[in-house]
C-alpha cells in the first residue's frame, strides 16, 4: 500500500461536474486526486476476503442479538423489536453496506460498519473509475460496485412486485447524489423509480399507509435516512402500524449492524479474531482505545485515548444512548495523512473500495476522498 503523488487533471472540476458529482469542493477540497493509493493484488485479496468473512460474521451476529435478547445494548424500544425481527426472518433485502477498515499493508482491522446509510458510494463506484480510465487506462481498480448494484437490483426484480420504487433522502447535495445514483442503477435493472424528499413522504392515518405527493400508496421505499432518526422523530411508530405494506430498504434489521454496539457483540462472538479490535461496553483493561457513541455520524463525539489520556476528540450532539470502547488501531501515517479504507458489500458480495484520508486521526466530514489503483 503506497501513497503516490499525482497531478490534478486539466479542468478536473468540470469533468467531475459533468459526471453529476457536484460536491467535490463544498467545504474545502473533498475529492483529492493530487495523490492516489496503490495496492498490490495480494493486499486487495486480503481486503476482499476480510469483507466477505466479516459480512457473514455480521449476519451471525444478528441471529445472536435476537436469540440472546440484547436489545438494551442498542437502545431499541420494546415496541420496535418485533418489527426488526420480522424484517430479519422474512429476509427483507439489503442492497449495500460499507465496512471501514484500518489497514497498514499487513494488519487489517474493522473500525466500524456503515450498514444502514453509507455514503461516498458514487465517488467510489463511478468518479474514481473515470479518473482511472483517463489517468491509468492500463491499470486496474478494486471496483465492481456499479455492475453489482445493477445485477442485484435485477435479481430483486424477481421478488419485488410492483416494480416501482421510491428513492428518498434529505435534499442536501451529497445525499441526493448518492440516492439518485442508486435510483439510476435500479432503473437500469428495469424498475420504475421516482425520487421523493424524505420530508414529503405522507402518512394517511385513516388507512395507515405511506403516500406520495399524488396520494399514491408507496409500496417500496429506499431511504437514505438512518433508523435511529426514524425512531427519534416519531416515524417509527408509523412503520409498525403499517406492518410492512410499505417495505423499506435498507431493512430494519440493518439498524443492529449500523449501531456501534455491534462491535463488542462481534468481539464477544469471535474473540481474538484477526479482523477485529478488542471492543467492550466499558473500558475494562484498555489503555489505548477509542470511545465511540453507539450512534454518531462523521466522527462526532469520538475520543481517542493513549495511555488513558485523551489524544484527540470531536464534539457533537451524540452520546445519550451510550458508548463503546474499542482498542486503538494505529493508522498508517503518510506525511501526516491517515487513510481509512471503505470496503463495499453489494448484494452480499465484496464489490470495491473507496479511501477517505484525513489530517486528523478521527475521520470526519473534512476528510478527503482519494482514488486508488492496483499495481
Amino acid at each position: 500500500m503506497e501513497r503516490i503523488t499525482s497531478g490534478f487533471r486539466k479542468n478536473w472540476e468540470h469533468k467531475l461536474e459533468n459526471l453529476g458529482f457536484g460536491y467535490h469542493s463544498l467545504e474545502g477540497l473533498y475529492w483529492d486526486e493530487s495523490h492516489y493509493y496503490q495496492f498490490s493484488s495480494e493486499e486487495i485479496n486480503t481486503i476482499e476476503n476480510a469483507t466477505a468473512e466479516l459480512w457473514q460474521m455480521c449476519l451471525e451476529a444478528v441471529d445472536y442479538i435476537i436469540e440472546k435478547n440484547l436489545w438494551y445494548r442498542f437502545n431499541i424500544p420494546d415496541w420496535f423489536k418485533d418489527y426488526i425481527i420480522t424484517s430479519w426472518e422474512e429476509d427483507h433485502p439489503s442492497i449495500y453496506g460499507r465496512f471501514d477498515f484500518g489497514f497498514d499493508g499487513k494488519n487489517l482491522k474493522l473500525l466500524e460498519f456503515n450498514a444502514d446509510t453509507p455514503t461516498s458510494l458514487y465517488e467510489a463506484s463511478v468518479v474514481q473509475w473515470y479518473w482511472l480510465q483517463e489517468m491509468f487506462p492500463y491499470k486496474d481498480q478494486f471496483n465492481s460496485i456499479h455492475e453489482k448494484l445493477v445485477d442485484y437490483w435485477k435479481y430483486l426484480k424477481n421478488y419485488m412486485n410492483p416494480h416501482y420504487i421510491y428513492f428518498a433522502s434529505l435534499t442536501n447535495i451529497e445525499d441526493v447524489t448518492n440516492v439518485e445514483y442508486l435510483r439510476d442503477c435500479a432503473t437500469q435493472a428495469g424498475f420504475d423509480t421516482e425520487f421523493i424528499a424524505i420530508q414529503d413522504i405522507g402518512w394517511a392515518e385513516d388507512i395507515e399507509e405511506f403516500i406520495a405527493g399524488d396520494k399514491t400508496i408507496m409500496e417500496y421505499i429506499f431511504k437514505l435516512y438512518p433508523y435511529e432518526w426514524i425512531l427519534d422523530d416519531g416515524f417509527g411508530e408509523k412503520l409498525v402500524k403499517n406492518g410492512f405494506r410499505s417495505q423499506w430498504i435498507e431493512p430494519a434489521w440493518k439498524l443492529l449492524l449500523s449501531c456501534k454496539a455491534i462491535l463488542p457483540i462481534l468481539w464477544e462472538l469471535y474473540p481474538n479474531h484477526p479482523y477485529l479490535l478488542e471492543s467492550y461496553f466499558e473500558p475494562k483493561h484498555l489503555k489505548d482505545f477509542v470511545k465511540k457513541p453507539i450512534y454518531s455520524r462523521e466522527g462526532a463525539n469520538v475520543t481517542l485515548f493513549k495511555n488513558n489520556i485523551p489524544l484527540e476528540q470531536n464534539s457533537g450532539i451524540y452520546g445519550k444512548e451510550g458508548y463503546i470502547y474499542q482498542q486503538l488501531f494505529d493508522l498508517p501515517n503518510f506525511d501526516e495523512n491517515y487513510p481509512i479504507i471503505g470496503s463495499w458489500v453489494i448484494g452480499q458480495e465484496p464489490a470495491g473500495i473507496g479511501i477517505r484520508e484525513s489530517v486528523n486521526l478521527i475521520t470526519n466530514n473534512q476528510s478527503r476522498f482519494i482514488p486508488h489503483l492496483i499495481d
